[in-house]
This record gives C-alpha cells, sequence and structure tokens, in this order.
C-alpha cells in the first residue's frame, strides 16, 4: 500500500490551556460542502511550513494556491467528486496548467504543481476567499455573533472582521483579519496561543481534520474504492520490484508458449517490458497482481491512466491465465500461494486451482472488472483506449 496522508477517527482532541477546544471540535458540523475541510487543511500545511509563526501574514492568495493544490489531486488525478453544489472542482477545471493528470503524483513535486497554480489565472477561484475565512470561525465567536444575521449574504462577512479583530485577544479564535474592513482583508494572523496548540498537536489534528474530509467524500462517492488513498498526493509510488520478479521468471521460462504484448502485438521478453496497470493506478490505488500485465514501455506510457477498450479483454485473461499455469510450474507450492494471495482474494476464488481453470478464471474476472470498468467511466475516466501506432 502506497504511503499516505495518515486519516484517524479522533473523537476528542487534547485540551489546550483554556482554549475552546468545544469549538474546534464543532468546526465542521452541519458542513454541506468541501470548503471548510479543504481551507483548514490548507491552513495547516502553510503552518507547518512557516513553522507555526503567528506573526506572519498568511494571505488568501497563498491559502487560495494551498487548498487547490490539496484538491488538485482528489478530483483531477482521482476524479472523486466533491458534491453537486461544491465549486472547487470547476474552479479547477477552469484552470490550464499545462500539466498532464499523472504529473505531480509524488510529495516531492508539489511545488512545480503550486507554482503552476499560482501562475496562473486565479480570479475565480479568489472568490472561495469571499466567506470560507469567516464563516469558519462562527464556532469560536458564538456570543458575539448574536444578533447578526448569519443567513444574509455578505451583511455577516462584512461584519465579522471587525467583530473577530475586537475579540481576538478575549475570545481568542483561531485568527484575525488584517484589515477591520471586509473590502480590503487580504490575509489572516494566527492567535499566537492556537499556534502554538497546532504545533505541539499536529499530527493528531492533521489526522483528526483529514478523518472528517473523509467521511465528507465517502458520503459523495459511496462506490468508489481506497477513498483514504485519495484525499492526499502518496509519498511515492511503491516499489514494483515483487511484481517485476514474477512477470520475469514467467517470462524467462524456457518451455512457455510465446506470449504478446495484448494491446500492440510485439512479443514479450524477461529483458524489456513495463508493467502496466490493466485498470488505472489512479482509480484502484493499487499494484496488485490481477490488475498488471507486461507490455512494451512504449505502450505503457501512452496508456497512461485511460481505461482499456472492451476489445482487449479476453488477451488480458488469456496472458494472466498463461501467466499463472507457467507460475505453477516454476514456483514452488509455497510461493504460487504467496504471489496469487491476491488474485483469490480480489477475484473472490476460492482456491489456487480455480485460478488455473480458464472458465473460472474468465467469468472471476468478468465480474469484477466490468463493474469497475462501469464506476471509472462514471467518475471520468476515460474510456475505451486503443493503442495506436
Amino acid at each position: 500500500m502506497s504511503t499516505t496522508e495518515p486519516i484517524i477517527p479522533t473523537l476528542g482532541l487534547p485540551g489546550g490551556d483554556g482554549l475552546n477546544i468545544a469549538a474546534l471540535v464543532g468546526l465542521f458540523r452541519h458542513t454541506t460542502n468541501s470548503y471548510k475541510f479543504v481551507f483548514f487543511l490548507a491552513l495547516l500545511d502553510l503552518l507547518q511550513r512557516h513553522r507555526f509563526d503567528p506573526d506572519r501574514l498568511y494571505t488568501f492568495a497563498e491559502i487560495t494556491v494551498e487548498m487547490l493544490t490539496l484538491a488538485w489531486f482528489a478530483h483531477t488525478y482521482f476524479k472523486l467528486s466533491f458534491g453537486a453544489q461544491d465549486t472547487i472542482a470547476k474552479k479547477l477545471d477552469a484552470l490550464d496548467l499545462g500539466l498532464r493528470d499523472s504529473q505531480n503524483l509524488a510529495a516531492h513535486d508539489l511545488q512545480t504543481l503550486r507554482a503552476a497554480l499560482a501562475a496562473s489565472e486565479l480570479k475565480d477561484a479568489a472568490r472561495l476567499m469571499d466567506f470560507v475565512p469567516y464563516r469558519l470561525l462562527i464556532p469560536f465567536l458564538e456570543p458575539q455573533l448574536r444578533g447578526v444575521d448569519k443567513g444574509a449574504w455578505m451583511v455577516f462577512e462584512n461584519a465579522m472582521p471587525a467583530i473577530t479583530n475586537a475579540h481576538f485577544l478575549t475570545a481568542r479564535p483561531l485568527y484575525r483579519f488584517d484589515s477591520d474592513d471586509y473590502r480590503r482583508c487580504a490575509g489572516i494572523f494566527m492567535h499566537p496561543d492556537w499556534a502554538t496548540y497546532l504545533e505541539t498537536n499536529y499530527p493528531i489534528i492533521r489526522g483528526w481534520a483529514a478523518w472528517h474530509w473523509l467521511q465528507y467524500m465517502q458520503r459523495r462517492n459511496p462506490a468508489t474504492p481506497a477513498i483514504a488513498s485519495k484525499l492526499f498526493p502518496p509519498a511515492k509510488r511503491d516499489s514494483l520490484a515483487r511484481q517485476t520478479k514474477y512477470w520475469r521468471a514467467i517470462l524467462a521460462h524456457p518451455e512457455r508458449p510465446e506470449l504478446r504484448c495484448i494491446y500492440c502485438g510485439e512479443v514479450l521478453t524477461a529483458e524489456r517490458f513495463a508493467l502496466d496497470h490493466y485498470l488505472p493506478w489512479s482509480f484502484v490505488v493499487h499494484d496488485q497482481l490481477w490488475n498488471l500485465i507486461p507490455a512494451p514501455a512504449v505502450v505503457n506510457s501512452a496508456k497512461s491512466n485511460r481505461l482499456p477498450s472492451a476489445d482487449y479483454f479476453r488477451a488480458f485473461v488469456e496472458l494472466q491465465h498463461q501467466g499463472l499455469l507457467i507460475a505453477r510450474q516454476s514456483l514452488s507450492e509455497g510461493q504460487f500461494g504467496k504471489f496469487t494471495e491476491d488474485y483469490l482474494a480480489d477475484l473472490h476464488l476460492a482456491s489456487p486451482e480455480a485460478l488455473l481453470d480458464r472458465e473460472r478464471l474468465t467469468r472471476a474476472y468478468e465480474q469484477t472488472i466490468g463493474p469497475l470498468i462501469t464506476l471509472a467511466t462514471n467518475q471520468g475516466f476515460s474510456p475505451d483506449w486503443q493503442y495506436a501506432r
């Protein structure tokens, strides 16, 4: 499993020197879109990168870029839905970043994505700052907001900077604004006590916020596999050394039949091949052998994260079946069992012998691949890919 952002169901949060922890716990109650989750997580990321400096101005512009950076992976790469009323996805789609969907997956490439976003026309995306920073503070200022109509669009937002700043030292909200005038607000300053609290408890707070975002996203993507692995960029993709060893042993077997790439027809050899995820990694988020087949590197690169045409299905199952037959001959029973345990679990087959039966294997793949292809297509993955020389 790839290394992903830790997501833990923390029900309570640590106390903090008289801080209103109950307000923090209530931050995401009655949330109907992703804005608060993404804003708070983006703010945490900025605070960590700048050592939780309470004297630094965290500008709305950089918070917007951080929010879009965070949302880019879930929406653009992993094709998750943010909800019908959520506009973050639309704001991302409107940007021309000049990036392929498969780029900037690793965490160490985040800087490239941030730079592309910062260089884009963010006027529309910046509208997120018209309301999110002000609405987020409501739990911290409930007594001070009595009599203020929270449902009045822009009336509430216009009142918030002055109210927040006037009670900053006494009510101790998370942050204050750089101006009392809503029209001049361009960023926030963290309350020193909250900056210290968040720094001290960063892993817990990050996990707590991520868990709440996970619950939100699961409700909007109920049938999507591996949601928890799709909210944040993995630190790195796992090595395919084990899977490469498996297929290299098959392709190097002296008595094997001729095996060809299912996409281009080229003869496969043990010396030169790449491993293709038949269903894109960005959809399944795993490297199980039942979804991996050898292919020339140029073909694998051309396919990228597209869904293969149904025309390739029979050839895919046949190549998998041939590989399993050869592996059963060349591996010990224990080795074969270890390599095929994921086949049995994910294809819902009862025994290793079932894998060697072409008809049973085909039926198992039909029952597994078909629904997943339909779901991935509905999520926005490009379907019906065919290799063009």
